[in-house]
Parts: structure tokens; sequence; C-alpha cells
């Protein structure tokens, strides 16, 4: 078959690497097709179906060894392959995203209006409104590109790794940085970057349900699978996206990116994360806008043309009104507070990968976690390592040594605490292992000395005395039976003390070239590792506080209920209820729902029993957020409104999270909690703020067209006006959120919005009446000075409403943040002096009249006198039965 060369070369020798590979390729074994990549003269030959191909071959036809490839090839295939994406990430340059910022809808629509006012002899207008598209656009590109440099920045830091060899050394590197060719290591936790060919394994397990939608996990080996293998039954491959459930591998990566099995498909997996509550209120809240601003359009435009006004003035009037009306800096807005939170959160340790996830973190109301590093201080510590008669035995704590030392699955720190005793092998070398998982919840080493061979075995008691039938006491080998119940007194007593307690067996086994989990039985129960996990003393206060922000915290462990009552108890969580994973086993679908509200500690779960727990609580209407750093937090991570892990998690757990900490504990997360809320909070400050003002605004103007001889104000003046009281609010982002706004979770709701706007926006209104009572009829104003007035009215009502509206507090109790305040006195004065520059006759403004500002002022301080008034009555009154 005739291969695929992506890159073609000018030079002779290049071009005859590339015959020669075609050639090869063409005299193949049937049903073994290539792809051929040109990489400076060399080709590099990719099988089709790489998945029946031998090793020892597949690995020449990549150009690679068990040893991994070289720096510089790995550089050449980088150039060639790209990134390791499933969607390649296009490179933003500062062009296309200045571009980027005048293709929305409210642009066009300005456009839209410079091209008819083009049309109709206007050049002035048209360039005006021009220069103020611009400077809009300006704006907006400077607060995203600062925004998503930061945010990039922030991501960067926390995004996967995998361990490949380069250089015939194993190096860490981002998995985008995956080429074909790379020799990768993996283990039980890591997510699979690459569709790969395994090129050794050990009790591999791996779940490839992303792909088969099969939960239970799948074992792989080496080997070459039939070339005519369907997806499921190639099991010497892995592939992107999937995960490693127990064991260890090395494979040989075949495909990248968008060649990837998951990368084929991607375009139908629903890979873009579920819409959040903050996103479905956007979403709603631009429909709203977009319903508002038509019907005022086409009324405005209807009346004027009614009343004989010219059709062209009407429909560019008809067009401002429909921009004034809108926050067009809204995008802008919400990229820069969430950039700008997610920095903040950053200074508290913790990393936002998903910026829309910062609302739903705010909002979280239930806050489900493990024990470990959250009530206690998360440092796995020895305490003793007793015998079946409990007294300490050195031989236990040495066996238990020599499992911990030579294991190479999952690292976790109750081996590091193993391995901290220093005794070394003593002559000992490991012969073989059998890797963790979460069914048989034990790990098996083989070790030799002397020509003797002895499996070890270290897991959780209960999966143990599975496999035990004897037990070992004062040296001599006796049965297990008439023990057991002293043994499970033993258990009992030290978890009632929060000890930790696993067990140490031992069998002497004959050898043999691969040991296997068959060669775990007829075991003797040597003695047990106890191990201490000090209760962290401000763990209570710190429950407390979260409580106190309206965020229960409900405890889901995996340790038994006697730990986990002794857990609670220690720091002093308030234990409500106990509920087991064979309890939950043993209740209806209501009895759960029940139950997950009334208890706040589960214990003895499993995965599936976690993730039932986070749905459940989900279904009685709760937003949760659940902690986890394991591979069996997967699940409960996806099945969250809000995925929370740690930088030293697993992979699975890292990827599947919205939110990293950087440091685990409640503290961390009851400061990113806050800050999510104070994102929140000056997001919906702006929405408040700017729909108010501009719905008072555009229903005043909309108002006064329909009874003056004239329009109240001109095209080029309302976006003017529009862009003047913007840009106060560019910088609310920095500005100070008041106790009672983070206090509890709030959530976007589009029904206050309204009121809100509407309330505010009317009463607006009607000081704008009143100000056009004063020009028109009291100083008999023309057009051009009713225009001047009544726009300097404009921007200073709606800057001095910023500064009451902020706050729920009477305003001057609550201090503004140093930015708002400086922009806001800026703009103030920008305004006023306008009417007084060479800019007054290309806006069509006139010198305002000592007469009228002393009015003005009048208005303006009745305007704030009435607008603080309004406010405690709204918030006391017409708030009720509203979320916010």
């Amino acid at each position: 078959m005739t291969g695929l060369c992506q890159r073609k070369t000018v030079h002779e020798k290049g071009l005859k690497a590339l015959f020669f590979g075609i050639l090869i390729t063409v005299l193949r074994i049937p049903g073994h097709k290539s792809s051929v990549l040109c990489i400076r003269g060399r080709a590099l030959r990719i099988p089709e179906k790489y998945w029946g191909v031998e090793q020892g071959e597949l690995l020449r036809e990549l150009d690679s060894s068990p040893s991994g490839l070289t720096g510089q090839q790995a550089i050449e295939r980088a150039g060639e392959f790209g990134k390791n994406l499933l969607r390649k990430k296009k490179e933003v340059s500062r062009l296309s995203m200045l571009i980027g910022q005048f293709k929305t809808p409210i642009t066009l629509i300005l456009l839209f209006a410079v091209f008819i006012s083009s049309i109709v002899g206007s050049f002035i207008d048209a360039s005006i409104i021009f220069i103020i598209i611009v400077i809009s656009g300006l704006l907006g590109f400077i607060q995203e590109y600062s925004a998503s440099n930061a945010v990039e920045r922030l991501v960067k830091a926390v995004k996967t790794r995998a361990s490949v060899l380069r250089d015939g050394v194993k190096s860490a590197i981002f998995t985008e940085d995956i080429v074909p060719g790379d020799v990768v290591y993996l283990s039980a936790g890591d997510m699979v970057p690459a569709d790969s060919v395994l090129l050794e394994a050990k009790d591999f397990f791996v779940r490839e349900s992303i792909l088969t939608g099969e939960a239970f996990p799948v074992e792989k080996s080496p080997g070459a699978s039939g070339f005519d293998a369907a997806l499921t039954q190639r099991n010497n491959c892995v592939f992107m996206g999937t995960n490693v459930i127990s064991g260890a591998a090395a494979a040989v990566a075949v495909a990248t990116g968008e060649s990837t099995e998951v990368g084929r498909i991607a375009g139908r997996l629903a890979l873009r994360p579920p819409e959040t509550d903050f996103e479905r209120g956007i979403r709603r809240f631009g429909y709203f806008l977009m319903e508002v601003t038509l019907v005022l359009v086409l009324v405005v435009f209807a009346v004027n043309v009614y009343f004989r006004a010219p059709v062209i003035d009407s429909l560019m009037f008809s067009l401002a009104l429909a921009v004034g009306l809108t926050p067009q800096l809204l995008p802008a807005i919400i990229t820069v507070n969430l950039a700008r939170g997610s920095q903040k959160m950053s200074e508290k340790d913790v990393i936002v990968k998903r910026l829309a996830s910062i609302e739903n973190f705010g909002t979280m109301d239930i806050l489900c976690t493990d024990k470990t590093g959250t009530l206690t201080e998360g440092t796995i510590s020895l305490s003793g390592y007793p015998d079946i008669m409990g007294k300490d035995d050195a031989r236990t704590l040495f066996y238990a040594y020599l499992n911990a030392y030579y294991q190479t699955g999952l690292k976790n720190p109750i081996d590091t605490a193993i391995v901290k005793e220093g005794l070394g092998t003593q002559g000992y070398e490991k012969a073989d292992e059998i890797p963790y998982d979460f069914e048989r919840k034990r790990l098996s080493v083989v070790v030799r000395r002397d020509g003797e061979h002895v499996l070890i075995s270290k897991g959780a008691l209960i999966r143990l005395l599975d496999v035990c039938d004897k037990a070992e006491i004062d040296g001599a080998e006796v049965p297990i039976e008439g023990h057991l119940e002293g043994i499970d007194g033993l258990y009992n007593a030290w978890s009632e003390q929060g000890l930790r307690v696993l067990g140490v067996a031992y069998r002497r086994v004959s050898e043999a070239a691969v040991y296997g989990k068959a060669d775990e039985k007829g075991m003797t129960l040597l003695g047990f590792m106890l191990f201490t996990d000090p209760p962290k003393q401000d763990a209570s206060r710190l429950v407390r506080e979260l409580e106190d922000l309206g965020v229960e915290v409900k405890v889901i462990t995996g340790d038994n209920r006697f730990v986990s009552a002794h857990t609670a108890r220690s720091v002093g969580f308030p234990e409500m209820g106990i509920v087991t994973g064979p309890d939950l086993d043993n209740m209806g679908e209501e009895a759960i729902l029940h139950a997950v509200e009334a208890a706040n500690i589960f214990a003895e779960v499993d995965p599936i029993q976690k993730e039932k727990i986070i749905l459940s609580l989900k279904k009685r209407g709760h937003v949760v957020g659940f902690m986890g750093d394991g591979i069996n937090d997967a699940a409960a991570l996806h099945a969250a409104d809000v995925g929370i892990s740690v930088d030293t998690a697993v992979d699975v757990a890292r990827e599947a999270a919205d939110i990293i900490l950087l440091e685990k504990g409640l503290e961390t997360l009851r400061d990113g909690v806050i800050e999510g809320r104070k994102t929140f909070a000056n997001t919906i400050k702006y929405v408040f703020m700017a729909t108010s003002a501009n719905f008072g605004n555009m229903f005043s103007v909309a108002g006064a067209s329909l009874f003056l001889p004239f329009l109240p104000m001109l095209p080029k003046q309302i976006l003017l006006m529009n862009l003047l009281t913007d840009f106060p609010e560019l910088t609310i982002s920095a500005d100070r959120v008041d106790e009672e706004l983070i206090e509890r979770p709030r959530r976007w709701d589009v029904r206050f919005i309204k009121r809100f706007m509407v309330y505010f926006g009317l009463l607006s209104s009607i000081f704008d009446y009143v100000t056009f009572g004063v020009l028109y009829y009291m100083l008999k104003a023309g057009p051009t000075l009713f225009r001047t007035g009544w726009f300097i009215e404009s921007v200073l009502s709606a800057s001095f409403a910023v500064m009451v509206l902020r706050t729920r507090k009477p305003f001057y109790k609550s201090r503004p943040g140093k930015y708002l305040l400086i922009t806001t006195v800026i703009i103030a004065a920008v305004t006023v002096a306008i009417p007084f520059t060479p800019l007054s006759g290309l806006m069509g403004f006139a010198d305002a009249p000592l007469t009228f500002m002393y009015a003005l002022g009048a208005i303006l301080l009745a305007y704030i006198v009435l607008i603080e008034a309004a406010k405690a009555f709204f918030y006391r009154r017409l708030a009720d039965g509203v979320k916010t």
C-alpha cells in the first residue's frame, strides 16, 4: 500500500529513503498496512494495524528501542506530529485576539451604523462611531490578553506529566509533549497519555470505559494481537484517556493526539465539560437582553417613523439604543473577573483549571472529603508492629519493610512511613512483585536470599485474612481459625483508638519466572502494622468556619467506622450520624436520599458508593463539591458539581478535577471558597449596575423621543455615554466585597436581575425626566444644549450610582476599591470638561450655562439620596423570596 508522507524534502537522500520505505510497504505481508512519515531523510513507519506487529519489528518501524528516543528524535517528531492533544490548541496571536474583539454582534451593529452614516454623507458621525468601536475593542483586547496569559501560566503549573525514557534516562514530561516512539512507564493511578503497545507488564489492569463503556478493568499484557482484532480484543494495547487501575507496565507510544482512538471519535464525545450554573445564567441573561433590546428597538423605530421622523435618523437612533442597552463589555468583564479571581485564588494555593468552575466553587453548599489531610494532618507515621499476641515484633517490621522497599507500584504515605525505618535488606533481593489493586487491597513482593524465596503480603487485614490459613505465634505456625476472634478484638480495639491497621503475611514459595495473584494462598499471618495520622488541632474551627459560610462538610472514607468515629471525636467534628458502605448496599433509593442528607460521616465505602453519595446529594438540590486524590476518587470527582484535588494526586484524579489545591486542607479550601465568592460578587455587580443604568438611560431616551420635536440624543452621543460609563466598571474586578456577600452561597438569578434592572432603571429615569423638564421648560434649551445637559447628567448619575449600588450597605459604610474610585472621579471630570473642549463641536455639544450646572448639582444630590433610600427598601422588601 502507498504510504502517506506528511512532510516532503527536496534532498535526494530523503527521496531515496521515502522510495525505499514505500517499496518495503508494498512487499509487506497481507493485512499489514503502514503510514510513512519523512523525518530529515529517514522514513518513520507507523503500521496501520500496529497491534498485530511483533514487538521487535514494531520498534524498528518506529525507529525506537526499549531505551526510548533521543532528545533530538523527540524534537524532530514534535515538529512533525505537533502536540499530543485531542484537539490541537490553536495558538491565538495578539492580532487574532484583537480582531476577535470586533466580531461580536454588538460591534457588527455599530459597523452597520458606520456604513449607513457613510452612505448618507455623515462622515464625521461615521468616524466618531468608528473611533468608539476601536476604543472599546482595545479595552476588551487589553483585558482579555492579560487575563488569558495569567490563566495559562496558572494552569500550566498543574498540567499532567508522564514518565518516559529519553536518551536512556527516565524523566517526567508534559503528556502533550509525547511523540510516537516514546517509551512510557505506567503504574496505578496514571492516565494513559497516548495509544501505545505494551513492551512489558505486570498484573496490569486498565479501565477503558471512556472507549468501550465497560466499567470493569481489563487485564493487559505484551504480545501481538490479531490484525483483525477489534478494539476490545487488543489486549497488548492501551489507549489515550484510559486509566491504570493496578500493576505496572512499559509501552511504546504509537499514535498521539487526534490520531488516537479517542481522538478519532472526539467530535462525537461529550468532551466539553457540562455547562455550569454560572454559564447557564449568562446564557439566559443574554436571551433576556435580546428580547428587551429587540422590542425596544422596533417600538422606538416604528413610533419615530410614524411621527414623520427621517427613516435613516430613526434607524440610527434605534441602533444606538440597542447598543446602549447592551453591556457590551460583559464578556471582557467576566473574563477579567474570573481570571483575576483565579490569580487571587492561586495566592491562596488554589489553582483553577476551568474558570467557569469558580462560580460552582462559590455556590457549593456541601463539601464531601476524605478525613486524611482535612480532619487529620495527613502525615502517616508508624505507631507499632505487634504480632498476633499484641507485642511489638521486629520480624513483622522487617518483612513489612522488605515489602514497602521493593514495591514499585502506586506510591503511598504508608510505604513511605515504613521505609523511613531504614532497616536495610540484609542480603535479600527482589524476585518479583504482585502489585496492589482495589479489589484485593493488598500488595505482595517475592524476595530471595540464599536460594530461598519468600512471598510477603501487606494490606487491609480483612483481605489478607482471606488468603491466610495459619498464624505465627512465638515462632511457630499454627492454624488461624482458633485465633480469629482474638485478631478481631485487637483490630477493633486499635481502630477505636484511631489507629489504622494493616496485616503482614508470608509464604515460602518455590522459584518461578513469574508470580501472580494465584500464589497468594495458604499464607501465614505474621503480625500487624499500626499507623497514626494526628488529628488537626484546628479542624473543628475550620469546619465551623465553612459551616458559617454555608458549606456543610461530610466525610467520605474507606476507613472502618471505628477509626472514622474516633477521628471525628478527637477533632470535635460534629458527628450527626455514620453510614457505612454495607448500609448503603442494603438501602433503597429513597432511603439513600434520606441517609445522605441526615448523616455526615460515610465509612467503609467503595468508589461506586462514593459516586452514589454525590449523585444523591445533587438530587436533593445541593451544589456538591468533592475533594479526592486517589484512583478510586475519579468517578466521584466527575459526578460532583466541582471536583477538587491536590497537586500530589494521581493523574486520573487531577485530570478529573476542576480545582487543584497546592496544599490539602480545609483552610486552603475555605480561602478558595471566599475568593470564588468575591469573584462572583464582583461579576454580578457589573451586571446589576450596567443593566440598570443602561436600561434607565435607554428608557428615558426612548420616552423623550416620543414627545420632543428633536432626538433627545444623537447616536454618537449615546455611544460615547455608554463608553464613558463602562470605564469605571472595568475596574470592578478589584473592588472590595462586603462580608455579607460572601457569608453564604449565592447563585446567578435572572429573575432577580430583571427586578433589579427595572426597579433602579426606572428610578434613574425619574431624574432623567426631571432633567428634561429643567432643560426644556425652564432653560428653554434647544437641541444642542438639551443634549449636552442630559449627556452630562446621564454619565454623572450612572457613575455616582456605581458608588451606591455596589454595596447593600449605606454607601458611606462600604469603601470602594481604589481603582474604581479613581476612574469614577476621572470620568466625572472628563464628562464635565468635554463640552468646553474642541471635541464639543464634533460630538454635537455646546457650553453648558452655570444655571444648568447648579440645577444639575441639585438633581444629582437628590438622586443619590433617593437611590440610597430606595436601595434599603428594595433589599428589605422587594428582594424577598429571590435567591441572590
